[in-house]
């Protein structure tokens, strides 16, 4: 090995990693804080990243529309596309919000009514109770004893809550700062999104030029090859995973109006919001509408829990395929085995991301299989029967 100044500083760097990573398992609760704090400062930066790349999807087709034979007006066209594609979120979330809201206020209300009927209930019945009911069970104490049941420790434990209500409001303040802190990082996401958006081109250029000037030109293009299709890979995913969850959900409308099941707009819109999530997304609204319809009728909550087996049988054999698999072009059963996994260690965040990763990284590797046939020579005839 010929020592110089590139084979030190990489020994250096090998060396560093392994202490580095030596102290991250020997000190398992600091590292964990690190990476947390770090994570933290980078959070804001990392959602800005996330808006820009979903508002990207709609704003590049909107622009692509835009004056296209009228060269005085071109620098109108970005600007015109990110305010109609803003406009056209914010009317589909206040379009949910004005649908939703009254929905589960109205709910709310029945409940509260339901739950003061069962008190009136109640209080009926322990008023035709004897007023001395140690005389119809002397050995009350005894007997809830026997079952396990301690009255001392309850009446105590009862007390200690009550002296513990200034807990309550350190958690409430707690609470509140976590709300302020969320919409400061909100608001920063969103302008950093926005010079992301307005600069796109600007900043491709300069990640290529450090791409170039970091790896090798083969390396390089390999590289950006897989950026390329992992960009085009999640517009795909984002594009028909909305358009199967519009789907899904106006199915639901038509369906349950068809069958006179009450609310059919909430029910409706909350399993087109859910839907978004791959899967098992729709089955969260289908649980939802069937608490919110069995308020009324538990035999309609029966027939909607039918109706949701039969459409989600028909999502997901003929629409998701078509719609979703088709975009990202996985198979049925890779879709299902990255949902899990994405969902198993990063919840629903891994359940959104992981379908377009498993996507990109399936292409990868499909490319990588053909390359390697291709290079030993391997007729089609030993791998296809």
């Amino acid at each position: 090995m010929v020592f110089n100044k590139k084979t030190l500083f990489g020994a250096a760097g090998v060396i560093f990693a392994a202490i580095l990573f030596n102290w991250a398992l020997h000190n398992g609760a600091a590292a964990a804080n690190a990476l947390g704090y770090l994570g933290g400062l980078f959070t804001p930066f990392l959602l800005g990243g996330v808006i820009a790349f979903i508002m990207n999807v709609p704003m590049r087709a909107i622009e692509r529309q835009l004056f296209p034979q009228n060269p005085k007006l071109q620098k109108l066209r970005r600007p015109l596309a990110w305010l109609l594609t803003l406009l056209a979120l914010l009317l589909v979330i206040l379009l949910v919000v004005v649908i939703v809201i009254p929905q589960i206020v109205e709910t709310l209300r029945l409940i509260s009514e339901q739950a003061m009927q069962v008190v009136i209930n109640a209080r009926q019945y322990l008023a035709m109770l004897p007023e001395d009911l140690a005389a119809v069970f002397p050995d009350l104490e005894t007997t809830l004893k026997d079952f396990g049941v301690n009255v001392s420790s309850i009446s105590r434990q009862l007390a200690e809550m009550l002296q513990n209500l200034g807990g309550l409001v350190v958690s409430g303040v707690g609470i509140l700062n976590s709300i302020v802190n969320g919409m400061v990082t909100l608001f920063v996401g969103f302008v950093f999104s926005v010079y992301l958006l307005f600069g796109k081109e600007r900043l491709a250029r300069q990640a290529k030029r450090v791409i170039y000037a970091v790896l090798k030109p083969a390396w390089a293009d390999k590289t950006l090859e897989v950026a390329r299709l992992a960009n085009r890979t999640f517009a795909n995913f984002i594009t028909g995973q909305c358009l199967e969850a519009c789907i899904l959900g106006l199915l639901f409308f038509v369906c349950m109006l068809l069958f006179r099941l009450p609310y059919a707009t909430l029910t409706s819109v909350l399993i087109g919001v859910t839907a978004l999530v791959p899967i098992f997304g729709a089955f969260v609204g289908c649980v939802c509408g069937m608490l919110f319809i069995a308020l009324t009728s538990p035999m309609q909550a029966l027939g909607f829990l039918a109706l949701f087996l039969v459409l989600q049988q028909f999502e997901g054999n003929v629409i998701y395929p078509r719609v979703v698999g088709s975009s990202v072009g996985l198979p049925a059963i890779w879709v299902l085995v990255a949902i899990t996994l994405g969902g198993s260690l990063f919840g629903v965040v891994g359940m959104l991301v992981s379908v377009p990763l498993c996507s990109v990284a399936y292409a990868v590797f499909r490319g990588l299989v053909s390359d390697r046939l291709a290079a030993k020579d391997i007729p089609p005839e030993k791998w296809q029967n």
